[in-house]
């Protein structure tokens, strides 16, 4: 096999364009060159060899968007470590599940705010997880104090280390990140990812959007860093062409919308509900914000999560000029496996055809055969390329049910026209997608049942005008159960993390059912 670490994407653009603008954190002012993001990740790199972390180490990581989730990011995989993100809203419970379930040998972990204690449950989280043994607090500002005793800080951690470092040779199927997603199992599972399906993931700005690095893109970030479309195609998307990437730690429509026009944004990525945002504040905003200047300068708007309204297609095209290019991937696929190509006239409803290097195809879910084309035929959609995964890590038996020779099938049914561009027709799992985040019903459910008042929980997304789906749960209740819908809300929000809990309650007296006893969700509403 080849000899390949995905951190070089970053040390390549340092060599070549060291004085770049790497990152920007409009919050604080703080902008990063290149160089300097290299310097501070070899940093991070010594302190993990120096506490012992070897090559194929797990070490996680609970960071917002901020320029310490880049900088941890790059020096994990430098190390020769597997890098294993983690969402910030994640409970201490849900973090110690993490932490060994990836086998974990260290955290680094955000600090959070009043308002999302991320280092309090990270921590709680940690305290639970065997095996996982060192343990990183990243405060605010680098001269805070740790909060937690005897706990080093990230700018401690740095103290004494040089700057230098040899990133560590690894083999490009070795595996660089785990990405935890769910199946219909509603446990959680990493998906591992090698560094060759990151680095061609990345690598396929030029053939997709007409990327250049003697015409670096600025990036806006919106998206998560620890979900796979914001790592990818955002961070690691921008160092393969030496871009700059300027970080916004929670979307906030106006403010993106400012920066957008402040930072002369080239391209945006986000989901359906972020653009509905955008377009809700352009409306807000009057002649605060310069329109053209907005048009003149961004040239890619990219969407993914869920299918993206027309209505939402069409406004954002005639207010800014610029037409949203849509495409499709999943944590198990780097991300991504289709876009709409850059310079077509795009399909309104289609996810795009397949990107350079990967197959799709339809097949029967239950046979795995394909299925025989037509306009309206429908099938789930399989997936073969440079992007699939290594597997789900530790789980053998979900990995060969979730690939066959090659082919990944991503429980999404679609069709297919006759020039090869694909659409969603329906999803085959039971997922909600809220608000852009994967929600798994019987992982909600197994929750809400761990509730001495709750007999039986079914969960299912209803529509919902801004998250796209809400997640509602019905609810049958012990005998003599005296708590109250709004009670078993604000319990749930206790239990899991903020995307995730019941929004809505219905207590029924039953729930329909086959004869084999599994509930009928679709006569759910």
């Amino acid at each position: 096999m080849t000899s390949y670490n995905l951190a070089i994407l970053l040390t390549h653009s340092a060599e070549q364009y060291p004085e770049r603008e790497a990152i920007v954190f409009p919050a604080t002012g703080r902008r990063m060159t290149y160089a300097e993001v290299d310097t501070v990740s070899n940093m991070v790199a010594g302190y993990l060899v120096g506490q012992g972390i070897q090559p194929g180490d797990k070490v996680a990581l609970s960071c917002p968007n901020l320029p310490y989730f880049s900088l941890v990011y790059w020096g994990i995989l430098k190390a020769g470590a597997t890098v294993v993100p983690l969402n910030v809203l994640l409970k201490g419970r849900e973090v110690t599940y993490h932490l060994q379930d990836s086998d974990a040998k260290a955290y680094f972990c955000f600090e959070g705010t009043p308002e999302l204690p991320i280092g309090q449950e990270g921590y709680a989280g940690f305290q639970g997880a065997d095996g996982c043994e060192t343990f990183v607090v990243i405060t605010a500002g680098l001269d805070g104090a740790s909060p937690f005793e005897g706990v080093p800080t990230f700018a401690e951690t740095l103290g004494g280390q040089d700057g230098t470092f040899e990133t560590v040779a690894t083999d490009e199927d070795d595996t660089a990140v785990i990405l935890y997603t769910s199946g219909t199992t509603g446990q959680p599972k990493g998906a591992e990812l090698r560094h060759r399906n990151m680095r061609d993931n990345a690598q396929l700005g030029e053939a997709l959007f007409g990327a250049d690095a003697e015409k670096p893109d600025t990036f806006l970030c919106v998206l998560p860093l620890f979900h796979s479309f914001g790592q990818t195609v955002i961070q690691n998307g921008a160092a393969a062409y030496g871009g700059t990437v300027v970080m916004l730690p929670r979307f906030e429509a106006g403010a993106a919308l400012q920066l957008v026009q402040s930072e002369g944004i080239t391209y945006f990525a986000g989901v359906p509900t972020m653009y509905w945002g955008l377009l809700g504040a352009l409306k807000e905003a009057g002649d605060s914000v310069d329109v053209k200047k907005i048009s003149d300068t961004l040239r890619v708007a990219a969407a993914g999560g869920s299918a993206l309204p027309v209505e939402v297609h069409k406004n954002f095209r005639e207010q800014f000029g610029v037409t949203i290019l849509e495409g499709y991937g999943l944590s198990e696929t780097s991300p991504v496996a289709s876009f709409s190509p850059y310079g077509e006239e795009p399909r309104v409803g289609s996810i795009g055809r397949p990107v350079p290097g990967v197959e799709m195809k339809l097949i029967d879910p239950e046979s795995w055969d394909e299925v025989e084309w037509s306009e309206d035929a429908v099938g789930e959609i399989a997936i073969k390329g440079h992007n699939i995964m290594k597997g789900y890590y530790g789980r053998p038996e979900a990995t060969e049910e979730a690939i066959q020779d090659g082919w990944f099938r991503s429980g999404d049914l679609g069709r297919r026209d006759a020039d090869g561009w694909y659409y969603i027709v329906d999803r085959s799992k039971d997922m909600i997608i809220r608000g852009g985040y994967n929600v798994y019903p019987r992982e909600i459910e197994e929750v809400l049942m761990s509730h001495p008042d709750v007999s039986l929980a079914a969960v299912i997304g209803v529509p919902h005008e801004s998250h796209g789906e809400e997640v509602k749960a019905f609810v049958i209740l012990e005998d003599g159960a005296t708590i109250t819908e709004d009670e078993l809300v604000a319990w749930g929000k206790e239990q899991m993390a903020g995307y995730k809990y019941p929004r809505v309650v219905e207590f029924v007296p039953n729930l329909p059912m086959t004869a084999t006893g599994k509930i009928l969700k679709r006569e759910l509403s």
